[in-house]
Parts: structure tokens; sequence; C-alpha cells
């Protein structure tokens, strides 16, 4: 394959032979949890068999493992260098970083908005007790349309951080992040995004929308294993985000356990503060060398495709309310329709036929990956008519 430009055949014949989960189900659910492709099978078992067999003699190559991750990530974000790339367990331990990193005054504020997935919204409201202030901007489906202008608004000279998930989790409403990154240049305001139901189906450029923080975990859009994620930290806030965590793993220099004049790694490993989840290290890097051989571009082009299709088949069928939005500026990978007093029973369907979805925001929320066939939309469509009809 033709990793710079591959073609659709070719990304066709990946998607088929990477993901045996479409010959049993139709997975709409990947804004909850991906199954994995078979690279990353692979990738866990040699591993497990290296362990089972060998123990720690693999070490080196853990570590060389370790170092593709980063550089995978590197460019997938395109940070300036795998310098500002650290392994995290979650998107919550990411945002966590900041939330405990900033040097906070009583009276400051943060501000987020009103859709966040409790990750995004617990770090901050847990600095109560510090005397900081949360924000919450207008971005329900009757705020939706100047999410962005409702964030900016509520900024002022005592905001220390804007806090916004670049695609919300229930509706699937897109932020257009570049334009709140842009307004917040130059300000003292710090930028931190929750990428989770975007990073891997969408590109992103952090430096391109200017930000300062993106969280994002491993297992939804980049189809790798639960217990992993990416925290990127610019390199203005690499000694400025104050530390609250400490162990072996973020000190220099690295692997002298008799040091006593340790200090913090230079680099965003000082936010690594323990043993790397190794197993894991090893999927999701097959699963990213899976989405990089497609191509991030392909990837969101063929997304949208099936998000298309989704939604011009679900206006079809009666009494379909979406509460995503249906405008192509406005939406990810994420379609929630409400199907009037059915919705209960148009779900029940779809789990009987196949079909996984999950409730969310008061509707059934579909969420196709690149892989997923037309001939797989088609089958949920028509259950659901089904269920319609009955």
């Amino acid at each position: 394959m033709n990793i710079a430009n591959p073609s659709q055949e070719s990304v066709e014949a990946l998607a088929a032979e990477e993901f045996p989960v479409a010959g049993r189900h139709v997975y709409l659910n990947h804004a909850a949890v991906s199954p994995w492709p078979e690279r990353a099978r692979r990738a866990m078992r040699a591993f497990a068999d290296g362990v089972t067999e060998d123990g720690s003699l693999h070490f080196p190559d853990w570590q060389a493992k370790d170092a593709e991750l980063r550089q995978r990530l590197q460019r997938l974000v395109n940070a300036e260098s795998t310098d500002h790339i650290a392994l995290v367990p979650n998107t919550s331990a990411g945002l966590s970083l900041v939330a405990s990193g900033v040097k906070w005054q009583p009276g400051d504020n943060v501000v987020i908005t009103d859709s966040e997935f409790p990750s995004n919204r617990m770090v901050w409201e847990a600095l109560a007790d510090r005397g900081v202030k949360v924000r919450e901007a207008a971005c329900t489906p009757a705020g939706s349309a100047d999410c962005e202008g409702s964030v900016l608004g509520l900024v002022d000279q005592r905001t220390r951080v804007v806090s916004v998930s670049s695609v919300q989790w229930g509706t699937g409403l897109a932020l257009d992040i570049g334009r709140i990154g842009r307004e917040l240049a130059g300000t003292p305001t710090a930028f931190c995004v929750d990428a989770i139901q975007s990073l891997g189906a969408w590109p992103l450029d952090v430096r391109a929308i200017g930000a300062d923080f993106v969280a994002a975990d491993g297992h939804k859009w980049m189809l790798g294993p639960e217990g992993l994620g990416v925290f990127y930290c610019a390199p203005e806030w690499l000694e400025e985000l104050q530390l609250r965590q400490w162990g072996w793993h973020m000190a220099e220099p690295l692997g002298d356990f008799e040091a006593r004049d340790w200090r913090p790694a230079a680099t965003a490993r000082r936010f690594e503060p323990g043993t790397p989840n190794t197993p894991a290290n090893h999927a999701l890097e097959a699963s990213l060398a899976v989405l990089q051989e497609a191509g991030i571009a392909n990837v969101a082009e063929r997304i949208a495709v099936r998000v298309e299709h989704l939604i011009q088949g679900l206006n079809r069928l009666p009494e379909v309310a979406f509460l995503s939005p249906t405008d192509p500026a406005r939406r990810a990978g994420i379609v929630t329709a409400r199907f009037g007093d059915r919705t209960e029973a148009v779900y029940e369907a779809l789990r009987r036929n196949n079909v996984q979805v999950l409730p969310r925001a008061g509707g059934i929320r579909f969420a196709p990956h690149f892989y997923n066939s037309l001939h797989g939309l088609d089958h949920a469509l028509n259950v659901a008519a089904d269920a319609l009809r009955r």
C-alpha cells in the first residue's frame, strides 16, 4: 500500500483484513468502546507470549515500542516533538494533570460547556475548595448555533483555563476549536481540549488550533485498548504546570535507582510517575499503525460518508428527531436520534439484530468508523424501520 496516499481500494482491503467484528456485528458504538484491529490483537498476543516464555528478556524491545507509540501520537496531533507527548491511563488523568497543576488563586474561573462528559466537568468542580468557579457556556441543542461564542463570552481576566470537548459525547456536536484557540492566543487563559471523541477519526493539529493541552483515551476512535491515553503539553507549559505525582519513571536520570539528586524529566515524561502500561502500548501502537496506514484524512472522509448515509436514511423514517447537528460543519462521527415514544423499542430491536449502539442524550447514538460498510448501515436502518412499524 502507498501509505502516503492510499487508494480507496487499498483502504477497503485494509478494513476487510483488520476488522473481523464486521462479520459478526454492525458495530456502531465507537464513541464508547471500539473493537481492536487484528494487528492490535497480534501485537498483544506476541507481547503476552514473550512475557510468558521469557519474562523481561525482551525489555529493550518494550522500550522501542514505547518510543514508536510516542512517535505515532506525535504525528497524530502534530506536536512539536515526542518531548511533548505523555502516556496517561485515560482522558480523566490527563485533564487532572491540568486541573491539579495550574497555579490557581481564589476567584479564578474555568470555562467549560454545559454538555461535557463528567471527565471534563468534575476535575474543575473539584477545585471549588480552592475558590475556583466553573462557568458553563450554553451548548445544548438550543444554544449550539454559536457554542464557541458562548464559551468566549464567559472568558474574563480571571479565566485561567478554557476546557472544551472537540466533539460532544452525547449529541456529537463538533466545536470549532480552532476559533476558540485563535481568540485565546496571546491571553493569559490556557486552552485545554478533551479530544476523546475525535482523535483517531479526524485530523487534529495542536499547533494550528493553539492548544496548550490535549487529552484523549485510546479505546474509542483510536481503536485501542482501555487504560491508555495521550496527554499533549505545549512547550511553554512543561515546567509551568505543577507536578502532583511522583515516581521513578518521571525522574532524571531515568533508570538510576540510587540517585539522590534526581530531578523531574525535562520532557512530558515528567507527567508519568510510574511503570508504563506496556501491554497496552503494544496494542495501541498497532491500532494507530492501521489508522495511519489508511490515512487520517481518508478515515475522516469515510466516516463523514457513513454519517451522511445514516442521516439520510434516518430522515426517511417516521417520528425521527435528530439530537445531533445535521449541518456538515457541525457534525463529526456521532449521529444521535430520538424515535418518539418508540425510541426504547428501536434500541432493543437494534441490539437483538446485532447492531451495537447505545442510548445517549435521550435518543440512540450511532457512531460508525471508517471500516463500517454501507450495507451494514442499511441493515441498521431497516431494523429501525421495522421496529417503528410494529
